[in-house]
């Protein structure tokens, strides 16, 4: 597989060459990964991108391909690249497990070695868990509007062929029941789902005909697309052509709580009556929501899914906040940190979120969010994309209704 080493900033690489040679890159340090402030309107945040962020640091090695680059792009002594080519991550990271809550200042990730090897990660983590988290939790707020009827994730086409695939296991882990993306669940096993758009139903002289052509092919369990054209002649179509037992329709254009009663109505009149109504077309949390009392079976969301709701990053920051056991912290107006190595723990019963400097500092009936995760540079074994899902789920049952979720400091 290929190496990982290079999805990083150049500033990474000439922070560590500048250390190397004032004696500074063995010096042990503590960075956390954490947010200022959530997005607008947001009560909570969802931590995501854990498993794909420690396979990523599995493969961040430098080997000749990179070192050559590098060696011919000028930027670092032979110091450094002699360092880069011996080196393996070393140190431990602590992280909150995936799908858990998180609030403002959370140390949702913890990373402890040398500086020269803790610097490096830098970029490598923040792209990955900024993106997964902004997407679970997109998708969290969807599939909690949702009200247990299923969602399908389908935007791989609009973003780019990577970032598809982290949005559909993302999404899958905050609570969505499936995505259209095959690469999704080929790597990571999210169930897949997709019929027919509407060139297929173009492709053909008329609904009937291409109706007729997908239940050939697919039999009366598969979704038909009944917006083409005529929506209450088009289920009349296909009716005809799977039979009162076909699975189910899909709409998605129009007004949607409109079509989908008018769509029922119809459905029950042929007797269709155990045909889901699925809806779709650049659907989000708010538009879910709002069709909470219609007759809609489930939802397929592409766009707010995979652009966060309109925030494409979690805003995750990563910081150093110790040197040699010494607290350090930034100033800058603004931008100022709180310095130290920082546990913490979940209070279900008031949900709070406790930080403390001390690992003694457990508050009564905390659950400790931190768990170690790479341990001396070996990673160790963690919970399946099943397990996290299902965690997630029991996460936000803790939360209660209109609640955000408030830090406290000890």
């Amino acid at each position: 597989m290929s190496s990982t080493a290079l999805l990083t900033d150049q500033y990474e690489l000439t922070m560590l060459d500048a250390a190397l040679q004032a004696g500074r890159a063995g010096q042990r340090v503590t960075f956390e990964v954490f947010t200022r402030r959530l997005p607008p309107g947001r009560r909570y945040g969802v931590f995501a991108g854990l498993g794909p962020l420690l396979d990523a640091l599995e493969r961040f090695t430098f080997e000749s391909a990179e070192l050559r680059w590098l060696r011919d792009l000028r930027i670092l002594s032979e110091d450094a690249l002699a360092w880069l080519e011996a080196f393996r991550f070393g140190g431990d990271i602590y992280a909150y497990r995936e799908g858990e809550l998180y609030a403002e200042g959370s140390p949702v990730l913890t990373v402890e070695g040398t500086f020269g090897e803790a610097v490096l990660l830098e970029t490598l983590i923040l792209s990955i868990l900024n993106h997964d988290s902004s997407v679970a939790a997109a998708a969290s707020m969807i599939s909690a509007a949702a009200g247990g009827r299923p969602v399908i994730e389908m935007g791989s086409r609009r973003t780019d062929t990577g970032a598809a695939v982290a949005a559909a296991r993302a999404g899958y882990l905050a609570g969505l029941a499936s995505t259209s993306n095959l690469e999704a669940g080929r790597l990571y096993g999210v169930p897949t789902a997709g019929t027919a758009a509407h060139s297929f139903v173009l492709l053909f002289e008329d609904e009937k005909a291409a109706f007729g052509a997908q239940v050939a092919a697919f039999g009366p369990g598969t979704t038909l697309l009944v917006d083409t054209y005529d929506l209450e002649q088009a289920i009349g179509l296909a009716v005809e052509a799977a039979g009162p037992s076909l699975a189910a329709i899909r709409i998605d254009s129009g007004d949607l709580d409109r079509e989908a009663r008018r769509a029922r109505a119809t459905l029950d009149a042929l007797g269709a009556t155990r045909t889901r109504i699925i809806v779709t077309g650049d659907l989000d949390d708010a538009v879910i929501g709002e069709l909470a009392n219609s007759p809609v079976d489930g939802f397929g969301a592409g766009t707010s899914v995979v652009l966060g709701l309109g925030h494409p990053t979690a805003g995750f920051i990563y910081k150093l906040v110790s040197v040699e056991g010494r607290a350090v912290a930034k100033l800058s107006p603004g931008k100022a940190t709180t310095g130290g190595r920082k546990w913490a723990w979940r209070v279900p019963s008031r949900f709070e979120e406790v930080v403390a400097a001390s690992p003694e500092a457990a508050p009564p009936g905390g659950r400790p969010l931190q768990v170690v995760v790479v341990e001396g540079g070996r990673r160790l074994p963690g919970p399946s994309l099943e397990e996290s899902r299902r965690f997630h789920h029991r996460a936000r049952s803790e939360v209660p209704p209109g609640r955000s979720l408030t830090l406290v400091r000890r």
